[in-house]
């Protein structure tokens, strides 16, 4: 059963796949404007095409221009959209067993690997748990202070250089968070605008497809493709909030 849901958002996942024939706007490197979320829109679906019931994209925020509104709401579905995608893969591991191997605090215990993935959460000890978020909160504060900020002229999304900036970060670090393994070193503009829409597609269905764990572990039977497969938890997913 796990193996054909797998399958399954494997396929929702090429369904959403940007094609070949549309691209979007290059303006998208900067601050974007309506007409370049439309480019977007369309490139990245184009069945449901440009889709803001809300209007979000003719919105202004924290006294800002339209133009910077639509940055950060541009940064803010990227960066969930990796996140989730971190989070949906990291629970079908643990959820199989599969973790880092040995203990994982100075009393050498592993218990807290037993148990659905909230439940590994829940078994940390509180000193693991603030290491993991103020860890997290540091990485957010480098992103918002280093380099030109996507308000302001910046690329959303992109994670600025530890090494270009040592008067945040005076320690060397070995790699480049924003691309790591140098993936998109020597692509062309055309296959980084294709990846990055594929990026949001996935990161958007990846959105859906964590929430969805996390509802039928709160209601059995809420996604009915779930049910029996994840387990019930009494707990509380926002407790660490």
């Amino acid at each position: 059963m796990k193996l054909a849901i797998f399958a399954s958002l494997l396929a929702s996942i090429s369904a959403f796949q940007v094609a070949p024939t549309v691209k979007p706007s290059t303006s998208l490197n900067a601050l974007a404007t309506k007409a370049d979320l439309k480019a977007l829109a369309t490139a990245s679906n184009p069945v449901l095409n440009y889709y803001d019931p809300l209007e979000l994209a003719t919105t202004t925020i924290y006294g800002e221009t339209n133009e910077a509104s639509i940055a950060w709401l541009r940064q803010a579905e990227i960066k969930h959209g990796r996140v989730a995608m971190a989070a949906f893969v990291g629970y079908c591991v643990q959820s199989n067993g599969i973790h880092f191997p040995g203990p994982q605090n100075m009393a050498g215990d592993i218990s807290q690997f037993s148990g659905s993935p909230p439940e590994q959460w829940d078994a940390l000890p509180d000193a693991a748990k603030w290491q993991i978020i103020l860890f997290v909160g540091f990485l957010e504060w480098f992103s918002e202070s280093a380099g030109t900020h996507y308000m302001r002229g910046g690329k959303p999304g992109e994670f600025p250089k530890f090494s270009e900036h040592k008067d945040l970060v005076p320690h060397p670090v070995p790699f480049n968070l924003f691309d790591p393994f140098g993936l998109s070193k020597g692509k062309s503009d055309a296959k980084k605008e294709r990846g990055l829409v594929s990026e949001i597609n996935n990161g958007r269905l990846a959105m859906i497809g964590i929430f969805g764990f996390m509802a039928e572990q709160k209601v059995d039977g809420a996604v009915p493709l779930l049910k029996g497969v994840v387990s019930h938890y009494d707990g509380e997913f926002m407790a660490p909030f």
